[in-house]
């Protein structure tokens, strides 16, 4: 009976791996392709070294940062219930007084190496930093509009030092956008007149200067990653944006852009109308994070995540549930076990230093990446049937998969199940190499890996180094007889 529940897990292992290695098809293959002239741009996954290393990040933060961190979700002592960055949008909130906020701008405790410096020791490989949320408030000093930093009390650029100082440290820096702006008059939320049509011609040429822009200012960010794309008035653009992909992409070889940045001509979003992903990686997991591999289509993709429940920009008020350190290392285990990268999102003050909360959280997370980061970073999806114990991630390229544990039984047993004709050849604790397990068989290709101990104070990571074991693939135990 063993044996044939073996063998069971083992055909289901080798349908999971066929079905990730065919993912790249689109689901749509038994019907007549749809033609498109700005649809995806490839099939499958970029294969270059700057899509490699993307791939390979495992953890990255996000920094949401403008004026809404002033008011911090109030307004004239009222509490705003949504996300402190969509307080404009709130009907207590007139555009004017919004915008005024620009001159209380002055953030004068803001250290970019501070920043820069937190990131790393919390083990972040990336940054994500919004340039111009919704608002249409700039980060740097535009040429193209007046609403900027330049022209706050601050006047200084914050985005240039923050490159600087993050790429010193080696972490990649993303540049977030929102095409959505409600300051530009020329936005419009849908095109119906011929007067929409010429105010929103004004505000795409606007769009790709400011783009351009930030790519000539910041030659060594990495990728861009879009927000407010949603509205008919940019789904229609689909031509439009397609050339302006095309000349970025031109402009900058090896540029990284999300699925979030254009629709094709049917309005399709993310992924095209015949089912292909447009751009490097999926947008779609935003506080949420995918149930098995299958669920990613085999496309590359990042999870970015708040630590309460919704609350993006900084908020004076943190309601409901608030994530723990354990829980965010979880997220990520599961995020880097599924193919991904998971993006822990940070809200700074007004004043330019990040909350006690957040830094608490980034010590945490760091304390652990300090031990565990080796099964975090170039970790991959590693094919094997998923334990209660928690998640396996391979490392990529080689013969280690790491055993991400977050649930220890109560036995202080974890049951391991490889593929046919793979052996276990050592097994050892990651924080602590001299600890070595010695796996028991219980099965052909399943093991239990015993404890040595049963209380545990944080996650830890057990690394399985494996071996081919063809010679030895004959049946070992023998079927049960019904």
């Amino acid at each position: 009976m063993i044996k044939k529940a073996i063998l069971v897990i083992a055909i289901a292992w080798n349908c999971v791996n066929a079905a990730h290695v065919n993912a790249q098809q689109t689901a749509t293959t038994t019907q007549k392709p749809i033609a498109l002239q700005h649809g995806a741009h490839r099939i499958g996954r970029r294969t270059d070294a700057d899509m490699e290393k993307w791939r390979a990040y495992g953890l990255g933060q996000f920094i949401h940062w403008g004026l809404y961190s002033i008011p911090a979700g109030e307004w004239n002592g009222k509490q705003y219930s949504g996300a402190a960055e969509w307080l404009k949008s709130w009907k207590e909130v007139s555009a004017t007084a919004y915008d005024s906020l620009m001159y209380q701008f002055n953030p004068t405790k803001f250290n970019a190496e501070s920043w820069a410096e937190t990131a790393k020791q919390m083990g972040v490989k990336y940054v994500t930093i919004t340039t111009k949320h919704h608002d249409g408030f700039c980060l740097w000093p535009s040429k193209y509009t007046n609403f900027t930093v330049a022209n706050s009390p601050y006047k200084k650029d914050i985005i240039g030092p923050l490159v600087k100082a993050y790429d010193k440290r080696g972490i990649d820096v993303i540049l977030y956008f929102s095409i959505m702006d409600w300051h530009n008059p020329d936005w419009r939320y849908d095109i119906k007149t011929r007067e929409d049509s010429i105010a929103f011609d004004r505000f795409k040429q606007f769009t790709r200067n400011q783009l351009l822009e930030l790519l000539t200012l910041y030659p060594t960010a990495k990728g861009l990653w879009f927000d407010g794309t949603w509205d008919k008035s940019w789904v229609k653009q689909a031509a439009f944006a397609d050339s302006l992909e095309k000349e970025m992409r031109a402009m900058r070889p090896g540029l990284i852009i999300g699925s979030r940045f254009r629709a094709d001509e049917y309005g399709k979003r993310h992924f095209d109308s015949n089912g292909n992903m447009m751009g490097d990686y999926e947008q779609g997991w935003e506080r949420k994070i995918p149930e098995k591999i299958a669920d990613v289509h085999g496309n590359d993709w990042d999870c970015v995540m708040t630590v309460p429940e919704n609350q993006w920009g900084y908020s004076k008020v943190w309601k409901g549930h608030i994530k723990t350190t354990d829980e965010l290392l979880e997220m990520l285990a599961k995020c880097v076990s599924l193919d991904g990268n998971f993006v822990l999102n940070f809200g700074p003050k007004p004043d330019g230093t990040l909350r006690t909360e957040e830094l608490d959280l980034a010590k945490g997370i760091g304390e652990w990446m300090g031990i565990n980061s080796e099964a975090i970073y170039n970790g991959e999806y590693a094919g094997l049937v998923k334990q209660d114990w928690g998640y396996y991630v391979k490392k990529t390229g080689t013969n280690k998969i790491y055993m991400l544990v977050f649930n220890v039984p109560v036995s202080g047993a974890l049951n391991v199940v490889l593929p046919s004709r793979t052996a276990i050849s050592k097994v050892y604790d990651l924080g602590n190499p001299g600890q070595n397990y010695a796996p028991e068989e219980i099965g052909t290709s399943a093991y239990f890996i015993h404890l040595k101990q049963q209380t545990f104070k944080r996650p830890f990571v057990i690394v399985l180094e494996t071996a081919d074991n063809s010679k030895n693939s004959g049946a070992q135990y023998q079927k049960a007889k019904t």
